[in-house]
Formats: structure tokens, C-alpha cells, sequence
């Protein structure tokens, strides 16, 4: 039996102020950058990559106890919605295996 635990939250956005790529581009960007700076996890940007107004990041998080890296997972929305309010979470699913 494995010691590994791999969390994956995928988290679908609405940026309602958006008007370009190249603003959502930047946005996306930086929240990603801190995202990884801040929990020491990986973050990318997964689909919607050409539409103005919405976006999907994935988050991974590998840890040695399933209820930590739910709990990391768990930690990076809260702290999204706290940090990017005008990047409203439509959508999020996350898995632990």
C-alpha cells in the first residue's frame, strides 16, 4: 500500500469584468503565482484558454494524509474568494486518491 495521497481541485471562474484575453491572461497569471507561493502546491490554468470571461484552474497538492491535502484543497478556495472576489467560482470538483 502506497504513503502517497494526491489531491486535484479543478475550479471553474467567471471574471465578469474582463474585456480581453490579455487582462484575463493577467489576472490568471498572477493568481496562479501566488497560488503556488502561497501553499506550495502546482496550479495551471486547464481550459476556457481563449474565452474572455471564464476560466478553469486545476490545483494539485501531494501529501501523506488524505484529510491534509483536502483540507490544503479546501484552504486554496477560501483563500481565492477572499483574494480575487471579482473571480466568482462557478464550479469546483476535487478528488483525493
Amino acid at each position: 500500500m502506497s504513503d502517497t495521497i494526491v489531491g486535484l481541485c479543478e475550479i471553474e471562474l467567471y471574471l465578469p469584468g474582463v474585456t480581453s484575453l490579455k487582462e484575463k491572461r493577467g489576472i490568471i497569471k498572477s493568481m496562479l503565482a501566488r497560488i503556488r507561493n502561497t501553499f506550495n502546491v502546482s496550479a495551471a490554468e486547464v481550459a476556457h484558454l481563449d474565452k474572455w470571461q471564464s476560466a478553469k484552474i486545476a490545483v494539485a497538492s501531494v501529501s501523506n494524509s488524505a484529510p491534509h491535502t483536502r483540507q490544503m484543497l479546501q484552504t486554496v478556495m477560501q483563500w481565492l474568494e477572499e483574494h480575487f472576489p471579482d473571480a466568482i467560482i462557478t464550479r469546483h470538483n476535487t478528488e483525493v486518491l
